[in-house]
């Protein structure tokens, strides 16, 4: 199996309808697994035990081997064996759960200015003393960093390697496509100290490269990572990693709650799998941790003009400005080769993603004579992208629907467009992930920072790259600030700072995002250093109601806390005034410097007089001249969460097997791998099918001898609970010696990575 899992969420139905007209799909007899096949477990305990303790619970079964002890990031530890022997530690008093090991990607100046209003003085505490992240380790889990890049010597101060299992964590400088430079990117946002400026320039990186060629890891190495770094002592540890598992029981989340509690912040992007609900992906879910979603720096966005219509344009990576001072003809250029842009002369090219790169496009869009170029989806939805090198023609990319649409017109004659250009900033990036997180029913990201063309550095130079991989450093940078400015403080502390002073986002249409779509709002680190209150927890979530109980009372506690350094008063406003709830908010109350008090909240639901399946909002506590918003959800019933997601295919660890993993975030009465001929969609019989299936990660092993002849096929991974039932699609090929080839990405969502 490749070390890589292709990640596809799209949600697509076929025809409405059976595949085949009148024929329902029969469920085969219940596939039994071997005994024989090995795999490798994360084990996770229930009390702490000491080495000594697990190799004699383990040695019991010379078919168990043990690979790493985790002393740290988790209680318990990896092992490999057989599927059986795995199971039969589950029945182990000792064990809390035991979890397939999972692969890990990394996701993918004005930007600094926007999080905090820093200017050429910089940062500064309520002393007046400058704030550069002096003496704060932060600690980044990624690719390596490479450490002789001229703006990030100052700031390194070692790091170990976890793929190698050696003390130097360089980035990756194999060819062939498996090179590195995502660490140093994010290094570089959080501390460059040369031509371009950190968050925190002075603060030291110490680098952890758990992510190898390809920028892909497994749990394991991540947690070896996290282990390193408690170890370590680091303030801070930066995460812009994850999955599309929107589960918050999977060690890696658990790992980073456990370096929470030992005193280390830590800051996970969200995942680039938006703009959809419940797309936040592990270990963004993992709930100590700050979980970070992306927003746009101020921005120059290109808008096309079509006889009145407003088609907003979004520039790839590396693009030179759209701007054009007359209208200008699009034409259709089909998927970019040379012989399909005779008529490119001098007119903006409209042509499709998919079979050329998106440089191989524009560059012979330009040797064609054309003056831009539009690239609109394959599939649903937009896109952001990169150029490999610098063309000279604009290069900006559009949607499936919009791109189609306007293909129509300009077959069917003359299509003229003028370029207007409008200043955007503070608005979520589509591919942003969203919450809430499945099961705990938690608001994630906590908040967002920028995280749309951010240019820092990588090895042998800089390069403006975009993803929520980005807006994670700018976080953990300013972790590292406001650890400067107060030594003392827990994470929870730094945590509940950056949110109680976010700004909340509008959108285009001039309405406020959701709460588990951008948290608290976009951080403003310089009202971070400066406030004089803190409320812990920063968000609160009211759980899960049920429809048969007809009035439902729960109770929330927040502990406000005065850090100023004078007496201050405090009251809560009463929420928004909604049919069937009622909200019961603490009295006014004084504090003193330093003294803190614990208050309850209370909400009453009616479920019967409530429609929507999740609210949410905003509490607000006046402290003195400040106003604190505080998000809070909950949700009624079992709301629309997916019930399949993060579904992987590849080679198994032996010959002829292939292996899959899907997690269901809340079990199923019945999950399956249906396959369809591409084209007739005729029914083919399935890959795997089960019933009654636990909640969590499931992982299985696929003979080869399953597969259907050579041919293309649509593979339908589908799962059913509560009499709902998702599904995601992807096409696997099936060679004429009927190996599987890996499957091309399909759908809007790629992986996490975002380069």
């Amino acid at each position: 199996m490749k070390r890589y899992w292709v990640i596809l969420m799209m949600m697509l139905t076929i025809l409405g309808q059976a595949p085949v007209s009148g024929r329902t799909l029969t469920h085969p007899p219940i596939p039994e697994e071997s005994s024989a096949i090995e795999k490798v477990a994360i084990v996770v305990l229930k009390e702490d035990k000491d080495e000594r303790e697990i190799r004699r619970m383990v040695e019991r079964d010379p078919d168990l081997h043990i690979r790493h002890v985790y002393k740290h990031a988790i209680n318990g530890f990896s092992v490999k064996g057989k599927q059986s022997d795995l199971e039969s530690l589950l029945k182990k008093e000792a064990v809390s759960a035991v979890s397939p090991v999972n692969t890990y990607y990394v996701h993918f100046n004005d930007n600094i200015k926007l999080i905090g209003g820093i200017n050429a003085r910089g940062y500064y505490d309520k002393k007046n003393q400058r704030l550069t992240g002096k003496g704060v380790k932060v600690g980044v889990i990624d690719t390596g960093i490479d450490y002789n890049h001229p703006d990030l010597r100052k700031s390194y101060g070692g790091g170990h390697d976890l793929v190698d299992h050696d003390k130097d964590p360089m980035e990756t400088k194999a060819a062939g496509g498996q090179g590195t430079l995502h660490g140093t990117h994010v290094a570089g946002i959080i501390a460059a100290n040369g031509k371009i400026q950190g968050v925190a320039p002075e603060a030291t990186i110490i680098a952890y490269r758990a992510l190898g060629p390809g920028g892909s890891g497994t749990t394991e190495q991540v947690i070896a990572a996290i282990e390193q770094a408690i170890k370590d002592k680091v303030d801070v540890l930066n995460l812009s990693l994850g999955n599309n598992v929107n589960g918050p029981d999977l060690p890696i989340s658990l790992a980073l709650n456990k370096a929470v509690e030992k005193g280390i912040t830590a800051v996970t992007s969200s995942g680039n799998s938006g703009p959809n609900v419940w797309t936040v992906g592990s270990p963004g879910t993992a709930s100590k941790a700050i979980s970070v979603g992306a927003s746009t720096p101020t921005m120059k966005v290109p808008f096309l003009n079509i006889a009145g219509r407003k088609i907003r344009l979004d520039l790839l990576q590396g693009s030179k400005d759209w701007q054009f001072d007359r209208s200008c003809e699009i034409v259709d250029g089909g998927s970019g080769r040379k012989e399909e842009l005779r008529n490119a002369d001098g007119k903006i090219v409209l042509v499709e993603r998919g079979e050329l790169t998106f440089t191989d496009k524009a560059v012979n869009a330009l040797e064609a004579g054309a003056k831009g170029v539009i690239i609109f989806n394959n599939t649903k939805g937009r896109f952001f992208g990169n150029l490999e090198r610098g063309v000279t023609i604009p290069v900006a990319a559009l949607s499936k629907e919009e791109g189609e649409e306007l293909r129509t017109l300009a077959k069917e004659g003359s299509l003229f467009a003028r370029t207007y250009i409008i200043e955007e900033k503070d608005i979520l990036a589509d591919f942003s992930s969203r919450g809430p997180v499945t099961s705990t029913w938690e608001i994630k990201p906590d908040v967002v920072a920028p995280g749309v063309a951010i240019n820092s550095t990588i090895p042998g130079g800089y390069l403006p790259l975009q993803g929520t991989s980005m807006a994670a450093p700018h976080v953990a940078g300013a972790c590292a600030i406001l650890k400067q400015a107060n030594p003392d403080w827990r994470p929870d502390q730094i945590k509940a700072a950056l949110m109680n002073t976010a700004k909340p986002l509008i959108n285009h249409e001039g309405k406020p995002y959701r709460t588990y779509e951008q948290g608290a709002g976009r951080i403003q680190l310089d009202k971070a250093l400066k406030t004089g209150t803190i409320i812990i927890p920063a968000s609160l979530q009211f759980g899960k109601f049920q429809e048969a109980e007809r009035l439902h009372e729960h109770s929330s506690y927040v502990t406000i806390e005065n850090v100023s350094d004078s007496n201050e008063s405090y009251s809560f406003s009463l929420p928004y005034k909604e049919q069937g709830i009622n909200w019961e908010m603490p009295m006014s109350f004084q504090l003193k410097p330093g003294e803190k008090k614990k208050v309850e909240i209370k909400m009453s639901v009616d479920p019967t007089m409530v429609k929507k399946k999740i609210h949410d909002g905003n509490l607000l506590l006046i402290a003195g001249a400040e106003k604190i918003r505080i998000p809070f959800l909950y949700v009624l019933e079992e709301p629309d969460y997916p019930r399949v997601m993060g579904f992987g295919l590849g080679k198994g660890d032996k010959e002829n097997m292939y292996r899959y993993e899907v997690y269901l975030p809340g079990g199923a009465e019945e999950f399956g791998i249906a396959m369809f001929d591409s084209e007739s969609l005729r029914f083919m019989g399935f890959l795997d099918w089960k019933r009654n299936v636990g909640k969590g990660q499931l992982q299985q092993e696929i003979p080869a001898d399953k597969l259907p002849g050579p041919g293309l096929y649509l593979a339908k991974v589908f799962a059913k609970k509560a009499g709902k039932e998702d599904w995601i699609e992807t096409y696997l090929f099936v060679k004429p010696d009927g190996r599987l080839e890996d499957p091309e990405p399909s759908g809007n969502n790629k992986g996490i990575l975002n380069e």
